[in-house]
């Protein structure tokens, strides 16, 4: 959360000092992803709690509750830095190559050390906050490469090519992550249980005549829950 935080900062200044888009995008993209980490960090202590009279299944689901704000965040940071890069694919600004590169290792450095520390996430809220800091050491590795061609190309378009690329790929992965996190919240079965596998174990269990009402859900992606009706001889 601190690194996240401080490097959003450097970076708005970044993106003043070079004037370039990408970077601001990147700025945005970090100051949201700040914001989550806090209240992702926060909701996934919450979700710790052991089960009680109010919250008998626990309180696991606030974790998922995390993930959701995460994912919400980066729709909307990424909407915004395509709304503002599109204009200038029409008129493109001179951009400062030379600190653009700077920012550009120091962004890949910085994020790289960020995705390393989460990337053994299991929950969705995790596996959201570490989806984000890999995007963030692709999205520096692409302002890297597209500065290093700006300097010896002087094709100035590449800066908001590459802000509106990375932001729709960051678009899709948020779209598809949100998905999964409404599934859970929609109580869908989940992808790795079978009812009717599950059904032939149960019936397989000697003085089982029938098994039905079967109701299978996850509470956070990781732990299942089941009830169902067992009829026995």
């Amino acid at each position: 959360f601190i690194i996240n935080l401080i490097f959003a900062i450097l970076e708005f200044l970044g993106g003043f000092l070079t004037n370039s888009i990408s970077i601001f995008s990147d700025a945005i993209h970090d100051l949201g992803d700040s914001f989550s980490i806090g209240i992702a960090y926060i909701l996934e202590r919450k979700s710790k709690k052991n089960a009680d009279e109010t919250y008998t299944y626990g309180y696991l689901r606030y974790s998922l509750i995390g993930a959701l704000l995460t994912s919400v965040v980066l729709l909307i940071g990424s909407s915004v830095v395509i709304i503002n890069a599109i204009p200038r694919l029409f008129t493109p600004q001179e951009v400062n190559h030379d600190a653009m590169i700077i920012f550009a290792i120091f962004g890949v450095m910085i994020n790289g050390y960020a995705a390393f520390k989460t990337s053994k996430a299991v929950k969705h809220n995790e596996k959201s906050i570490n989806l984000h800091m890999l995007e963030d050491v692709l999205g520096w590795v692409i302002v890297l490469i597209g500065a290093i061609l700006m300097k010896y190309t002087d094709i100035r378009i590449i800066d908001s090519l590459m802000s509106i690329g990375l932001a729709l790929f960051i678009l899709i992965h948020a779209f598809k992550n949100l998905k999964e996190i409404l599934d859970l919240f929609l109580e869908k079965t989940p992808k790795n249980i079978s009812i009717d596998e599950l059904k032939e174990h149960l019936m397989k269990i000697k003085g089982v005549s029938d098994v039905h009402h079967m109701h299978v859900w996850s509470m956070d992606g990781v732990n299942n829950y089941a009830t169902m009706h067992v009829v026995l001889d």
